[in-house]
């Protein structure tokens, strides 16, 4: 959306129309005998709405075997899940509201993961880091919205050959995961065999979604947290952060990386 807003500078006050990045929140309600029950309201960037929550739903461990997800006619911000496993679903909930900026809000930990998770594995060749330090800018081809507002983040899954699969963009970096990994759950792609790839950093977030999805490798623009470490190498993940200019960091799951030849000792900075 755009919005009138008064820039300072310099050179002296300009008065101008910006585009916005839109954040609405999303409520997914489960139908019950009882009633519906919400199971969450997250604050979101319109657009993609039913991968988000699929995406959601895989995440949280509670996407049931069988079920119909469909937006409400009269309010587009409201969606439903009717499913005959309504009962495990409900109990599994974690109700609260996700805003923008927290994807776990305090949902979980690498033991709590490790309940209805399991070790990630890699189907795809020996990986070359200068593939994966190019997996950004390629990344960056796609963020129309991040062009135009600057407040956007991206997620994107790749092939091992760094071809771009899919990418989508939320105001929340851990929303938009969510929106790629459900997109990539129902064109039924091989998790095994793709790369994750984020705009933002590599907290626990991003990287318990991969576990939970089973995505093996994750390269990340910005640092990585303490816990994100962890849990990759508790799992078998992973993962790359500071990738940008080149450069990429290896935090866990080195030995997926092919060999360097002649390489020298390595350089510290």
């Amino acid at each position: 959306m755009r919005s009138s807003a008064l820039r300072f500078g310099i050179g002296g006050t300009e008065r101008r129309e910006d585009w916005l990045a839109v954040e609405e929140p999303l409520e997914l309600r489960l139908t019950r005998p009882a009633g519906p029950l919400t199971l969450a309201v997250l604050m979101r960037t319109p657009g993609h709405d039913r991968e988000l929550l699929l995406g959601w739903l895989l995440a949280e461990g509670l996407l049931p075997a069988e079920f119909t997800l469909q937006a409400d006619e009269e309010n587009p911000n409201l969606w439903t899940l009717e499913t005959p496993d309504w009962e495990r679903v409900s109990a599994g909930a974690r109700l609260g509201v996700s805003s923008s900026a927290c994807g776990v809000c305090g949902s979980g930990s690498i033991e709590r993961l490790a309940v209805r998770s399991e070790p990630v594995q890699w189907a795809g060749p020996p990986l070359d880091w200068r593939s994966l330090a190019d997996l950004p800018g390629r990344l960056l081809t796609a963020q129309a919205g991040f062009r135009q507002t600057g407040g956007l983040h991206a997620a994107g899954l790749f092939a091992a050959d760094g071809d771009l699969l899919g990418a989508l963009e939320d105001v929340g970096r851990h929303n938009a995961t969510d929106k790629v990994i459900g997109w990539a759950w129902e064109q039924k792609l091989d998790f095994s065999a793709l790369i994750l790839t984020v705009s933002s950093r590599a907290g626990f977030e991003i990287v318990q979604k991969a576990v939970t999805a089973g995505l093996p490798v994750v390269v990340a623009v910005g640092a990585a947290s303490s816990l994100a470490v962890d849990t990759a190498q508790a799992f078998g993940l992973t993962l790359c952060a500071f990738t940008r200019e080149g450069r990429t960091t290896v935090y866990a799951g080195e030995e997926r990386l092919e060999a360097e030849k002649n390489s020298s000792h390595a350089e510290r900075s």
